[in-house]
Formats: C-alpha cells, structure tokens, sequence
C-alpha cells in the first residue's frame, strides 16, 4: 500500500474535482451529465493498466467500470459501487458556494461531498492503487462509477443491470453509506439493507371557474392542500424491526427511554426525545409518505381544475403494495371521490445477511481504527444502489469509516442537505479502511 498520507491527498484532490463537474441530476433524463465525472476518472486512471469501459444509454448519461482481473477464477468476486451525480442545491441555504469545492479548516465543502463523492473518489484510488502495485487479488475487484441513482438509478445500476451485468456483477458489493459512531463505546454503522420504494401520484380533481368568485368552488387547488395536510399527519401503522431494536440498544440510553423507544404504543410519543435522530428513529419503525411535489393552476385568475402531488412511499419490510394503496385510501378518505392514485412502482424492502467474509473483513477493519469497536448493521431509510444487488441475493453493505467528530444524525441530516461536507480525517480512515478490506476479502 501506498504511504495512506498520500493516498488521503489523492481522494480529496479527485473528490473536489468531483465535487466541481456538478453532475446534478434533477429527475429529467437531459440533467446529470455524468459524463463530465467519467472523464476526469479516465484521467485519473490513465497508465494504471486498469481495465476500463465507458457506457452512456443517454446522452451524457455515462458509468465508467474499471476491473481488475483476479488470479483465481473460483475465487469471489468484490465490486465498489459509488455513483457520481448529485440532488439539486437550494443555494439560499448554503453558506458557501456548493459547488467550488472548498478546502475549509480540514472539511471539503460542496455538494454530493457526503453523499456519495466522497466515497467514490476513495473506490477510484484505492484501485488505481492496487493496480499499481505488487498486490495480486485472486478475484475480480471491480469499481463502478455510476449515474442516475439519485433519481432510480434507470441510466446507472438499473439499466446495466438489464443490459451490461457482466461489466458490474459480483460476488460481494460495497457502496454507501455507512461509519457514523453510535454510542459510547462507539458502534460504526454499517448499512446492510433499506427500505423499500413505492412511488405514487394523486391526480386531483376539481372543476375550472373565475378565481374572482372561489366560494363553494371544487379547487383542486384546495382540495390537493387538504390531502396534503392528512397525508402529512397519517401515521402508518408501527413496526419494531430488530434492526431497530439493536440500535436502540448501543445508543446507551436510559432504561426508561430505550422502552419506550421499542413499544409499537408508545415510541411515537418517545421519537422527539432523540433530537437530530428523531427523523430516522420515526421512519425506522414506519412505512412513510412524504407529498413532495405539488402543482396546480396555470393562470391566476382560473380556479384550477386538475392538480397534482407526487409522493415519496418507502416501505418497511412486510409491506406491500396493498398496504400502501390502503394507507393512501384511509389516510383520504372522502376525499377519495375526487383523488386519483396513480402508479404502481414497488419496491420491497431488501436486507444482506452479516454472516459473510465481507461482513467480517469490514470488522476487522473498523478495530484497528477504533478498537473493541462493533459494525452496527443499519437498515436504511433511504435507496441506494444496493438494492440491485440484494434482490439477486448477493451481499450488499453501505460502508465508510468517519471521525469521531461525526453522530449519526449530523450524518443523516447533511444528505440532501444544506452545507454538505466532509472531513479530511474521515477520507483518511475511509482510504485505510477500504484498502485493508479489499485485501482481507481477495487476497
């Protein structure tokens, strides 16, 4: 292995270039423009010998897989899986331009810093530099910078998974997220599943009229903001998953508190106790429904007739998509009569198992950084590209090694947040982390 100091300067040189080509991906298939990002990883890897292929299903579009062919056909295979676009900003809301990518008192500010660039530039140097030296794994490793998996990954994981899996299937996978400590002692978690996705719009209906007399109108206007307003106080039933419960446990809280937290009829009144954990305490033990996307009108003197709201469903385990429609239905009620539910995505909710070398490599790797240190498995309230993964029963583990500076809810808060960042002391522990891994598990 390379001196790590100067494998900690190459990821966050590489991460801030990441972080500057901007590779915002806004839903539409014409944002993103990954391509950029691929292009400076073929620079970066350029006389590695590393094995490489650029795919581009639309244009600029692009993944670039890198490979390293291992010695043993029999041996497993280890893919690292980071994709390089990023979720739009609200500039009013940072601090700092989020996409110059600041080196600031040790931390890297910008956009898609935490989520994922950091993690993908470490993938992209720990391979350069494996290629690069003496090491032989005896499986392939292989890196997959992707596209598209902030908006469903159609362009990224989804569509290689239908037209390209042999470019990025494997025996094991590492993508994010993941190495927050939790507790005293402390536990990093380790994302070992997610919940699952069920998208859904409500086409609204109401009946056009002049906006200078709205009394007794049929609004859809209203009648969307009405819906909203129930969605946004419905409560799906409570579930306790064990990957709760286990969480709950490390925390170190006290007695009384931690009860509560695992009662299904009193944990609603418990969450708020959590503070900055207390968003992904409710959706760890709810099935959520988030109405993010409202529209309505298109004149300001028509009372609209047609409005629309999309909403972000993510499913526990054990969930269906009759239970959704259900929730939809009894959260609206009457208000049914003039509601659509439109869409059928679904998603279930995926998890790996933690009884593989993988698992046990990872453990190993996060003791020598912080000793009698557990991996807490974490089911993830997000998406990520894992989950192509798991549904095809390989293991899948979101995985980074942060400083102690970090808690899991500064963590979980700056993803898709305002003034993202990341620090340099948690690049270098990730580096080191990663690169022991990929050793243990192929060498």
């Amino acid at each position: 292995m390379t001196d790590p100091e100067v494998l900690t300067r190459q990821t966050v040189d590489l991460l801030r270039d990441l972080i500057r080509n901007a590779c915002v991906n806004d839903g539409t298939a014409d944002s993103g423009g990954e391509i950029r990002s691929v292009r400076t990883l073929e620079g970066f890897f350029a006389g590695s010998g590393l094995e490489l292929e650029v795919v581009e299903p639309h244009h600029g579009r692009a993944s670039l897989i890198a490979r390293i062919r291992g010695t043993d056909k029999a041996a497993p295979s280890l893919a690292l899986v980071g994709h390089t676009d990023v979720v739009p900003v609200d500039l009013d809301g940072w601090s700092r331009d989020p996409f110059t990518a600041e080196l600031i008192d040790g931390e890297i500010w910008g956009r898609g810093a935490l989520d994922m660039l950091y993690l993908t530039a470490s993938y992209a140097v720990v391979i350069r530099d494996i290629a690069m030296g003496p090491f032989r794994p005896r499986g392939d490793l292989i890196f997959a910078a992707v596209a598209d998996e902030e908006s469903g990954s159609r362009y990224g994981v989804g569509w290689l998974t239908e037209h390209r899996l042999d470019l990025i299937d494997a025996d094991f996978v590492l993508t994010e997220s993941g190495g927050a400590p939790v507790g005293v002692r402390p536990s990093i978690t380790t994302t070992v599943g997610e919940k699952g996705i069920a998208g859904r719009r409500l086409v609204v209906h109401g009946t056009p009229g002049h906006g200078s007399a709205p009394w007794g109108a049929r609004n859809a206007a209203v009648i969307a903001a009405e819906a909203v307003s129930r969605l946004a106080r419905f409560e799906a039933p409570v579930q306790i998953t064990a990957d709760w419960r286990h969480y709950v446990e490390v925390l170190g809280l006290p007695a009384e508190l931690a009860e509560r937290l695992t009662d299904p009829a009193r944990i609603d009144d418990a969450v708020h106790e959590l503070g900055t954990l207390a968003g992904f305490a409710h959706a760890s033990s709810h099935t959520t429904i988030s109405p993010n996307i409202i529209r309505a009108g298109n004149k300001e003197n028509v009372i609209p007739s047609l409005a629309t709201v999309d909403l972000d469903i993510r499913v526990l385990p054990g969930i269906d998509t009759g239970h959704v429609d259900a929730y939809l239905r009894h959260a609206l009620g009457e208000l049914m009569v003039d509601i659509e539910i439109v869409g059928d995505r679904f998603e279930a909710a995926t998890r790996s198992p933690v009884d593989t070398p993988l698992f046990a490599a990872l453990s190993a790797a996060v003791a020598r950084a912080y000793p009698n240190a557990d991996l807490l498995p974490v089911l993830s309230v997000g998406g990520s590209d894992a989950r192509f993964y798991r549904r095809r029963g390989i293991p899948a583990y979101g995985f980074g090694l942060l400083s102690p500076r970090w808690d899991y809810g500064t963590f979980r808060m700056l993803f898709h947040g305002n003034d993202e960042r990341i620090d340099v002391a948690s690049i270098a522990l990730t580096v080191a982390a990663l690169d022991f891994t990929v050793r243990e598990v192929l060498g």
